[in-house]
């Protein structure tokens, strides 16, 4: 009898691990560093999603992971290869999105020579991801891959890379048995629910504000239920604006950069916050001006599943060490009292009337053919209720966050970074995730330009999505904070632009161009119809910047 334990090159050990962890995608750049990785892939069912540059490959894996909630997968070669991807960790870390990139590396043997590309990854990384290892031994393969997935994903969950020396993926080693990761919950305590519920009990003008990741569908809707059933206004953090129902009558708007003032005053006027989830860092809170740092004038609830981040900038009355999921499972079966339900019914109706009226875009009018907030209504009116929203960084997407009424859970991809180019791969990524779903990526002109050859990566995947290009030929933000600090002065904002629809031809994809508002619902009735790509060019008034303000009134305020 033949008991030799068979032996596997580090490569095909890789795509075994990764297939024991439920792993169906993978995205990458593919590189000679790796190869013993590619080849293994050909014989697995991992689905290989080849793109054109590792920050859009590093996006896209980060998109993935914001959908599913299991980290995104993603390969790229040394030096060039994992610089390039360090914008995708970026939003990753800064999102708190579970995510592992692997890194091909020069071999053992040639260490600390300044070999081609030669990168010491964890001197490079080390403040850019939660763990960085290289693996040397191709017998303990198992074991680092299992350890990056419980990193990825406990407490705060965030990036982790690994490198992976050539030396390491030629050599041989048996495959060591290794059971799937699990997610590690963080649960609330007994009387951390009591002491919330008699807080929010006693409290006249509560107000929840919904953020962070490791939400799901289910701790959505139960967040819902439970914010009806005791008359609580619920407000999303900066770009987490899928967390509840915008048409429900507690929701109160969103608290991130271009803030509703009535938000703004009612969470000031609060006399308890309910931080759920979220770090409510500079964007939502508008500068630490909204919470007090390290005490806030208001009375505090901070949920969150990672301790070392509670007391770290805020500390609150309530701190609670738990997941969004667990803390709304267990407070499911709090029933308030019908008086303290009576005293917020008038709050409730008055926070989401002030939403509407601050989020209806009907008689906006801004400079220019064409009309923004009409677009906007006419993609509310037009796209299913589920349709996946995306964008990257830039002006543009003030419309998108003020006037989109996201309706569930899985429906928006957005840096809460800031990322410019994020919109086209996270477009991409979603579609390949979930294919009957609709799916429209916003873009500015500078945005898209960041990331736009991943339109051969949508077609070679056959990716039908939808993407608008606004098109104000400047890099907008960074525009509007010149004219407020240097009025009158533009120096590096200008751009001179490619026509974007002839682009999208270019590729094999539907392309089309808006010049006026009249022209916008005709295009995207194509777009919607077509079974490829399709980018749609809207052209805009530079003069446009804000929904409320043009240039020239920021120039001369």
């Amino acid at each position: 009898m033949n008991s030799k334990v068979p032996q596997f090159n580090g490569g095909q050990l890789i795509v075994q691990a990764l297939e024991t962890h439920g792993v169906e995608r993978v995205f990458c750049v593919p590189g000679e560093s790796y190869l013993p990785v590619l080849d293994a892939l050909y014989d697995s069912p991992i689905q290989t999603t080849v793109c054109r540059h590792e920050g859009g490959a590093s996006m896209m894996a980060e998109a993935t992971a914001k959908l599913t909630g299991k980290p995104g997968i993603c390969f790229v070669t040394r030096g060039p290869g994992a610089t390039n991807a360090c914008a995708g960790l970026h939003v990753a870390l800064q999102d708190s999105t579970p995510m592992i990139l692997f890194i091909g590396q020069i071999g053992q043997h040639i260490r600390e020579r300044e070999a081609f590309q030669e990168v010491d990854y964890r001197r490079f990384l080390g403040t850019s991801v939660k763990w960085v290892a290289e693996i040397d031994d191709p017998s303990r393969i198992g074991e680092f891959i299992s350890r990056a997935f419980h990193t990825a994903t406990s407490g705060r969950p965030g990036p982790v890379a690994l490198a992976l020396p050539e030396t390491t993926l030629a050599a041989l080693a048996g495959n060591t048995p290794i059971t799937p990761w699990q997610q590690i919950e963080t649960h609330p305590g007994a009387q951390d629910i009591e002491k919330f519920a008699a807080l929010l009990g006693q409290a006249k003008k509560p107000m929840a504000i919904l953020g962070g990741s490791r939400w799901s569908p289910d701790a959505v809707a139960s967040m819902q239920q439970f914010a009806q059933r005791w008359q609580l206004p619920v407000s999303v953090s900066f770009r987490r604006q899928m967390l509840f129902d915008h048409t429900c009558e507690n929701y109160a708007g969103d608290v991130g950069i271009g803030i509703n003032p009535a938000l703004a005053k009612r969470i000031s006027d609060s006399d308890l916050v309910i931080l759920l989830g979220g770090r409510f860092s500079e964007m939502p809170s508008q500068d630490y001006a909204l919470l007090k740092v390290p005490s806030p004038q208001q009375p505090l609830v901070h949920v969150y599943p990672g301790a070392e981040e509670l007391g770290r900038v805020y500390r609150a009355r309530l701190s609670i060490n738990a997941s969004p999921t667990a803390f709304v499972d267990a407070i499911e079966t709090l029933s308030p009292s019908i008086s303290a339900s009576a005293e917020r019914t008038a709050d409730v109706k008055l926070c989401h009337e002030n939403y509407l009226s601050w989020s209806t875009p009907d008689d906006i009018k801004t400079p220019g053919d064409v009309q923004m907030g009409q677009i906007m209504a006419a993609l509310q009116s037009t796209l299913p209720s589920d349709a996946i929203i995306t964008n990257g960084a830039g002006n543009y997407a003030s419309w998108i966050h003020r006037f989109w009424k996201f309706r569930c859970y899985g429906s928006q991809l957005a840096p809460t970074s800031g990322s410019m180019g994020y919109g086209l791969p996270a477009a991409i990524a979603a579609k390949l995730h979930q294919p009957d779903r609709c799916v429209v990526a916003f873009a500015g002109d500078g945005c898209l330009q960041m990331t736009m050859q991943e339109l051969g990566t949508a077609m070679q995947q056959q990716a039908n999505i939808i993407i608008l290009v606004i098109d104000n030929g400047i890099y907008g933000t960074i525009r509007m904070h010149q004219e407020m600090h240097f009025p009158g002065r533009v120096s590096a904002t200008d751009l001179i632009n490619p026509d974007f629809a002839a682009l999208a031809q270019a590729y094999g994809g539907l392309g089309l161009t808006v010049t006026r508002t009249e022209h916008f619902t005709s295009a995207l009735h194509q777009a919607l119809r077509a079974s490829i790509p399709s980018l749609i060019h809207i052209k805009t008034s530079a003069q446009a910047i804000t929904p409320t303000k043009t240039l020239d009134e920021i120039r001369n305020s």
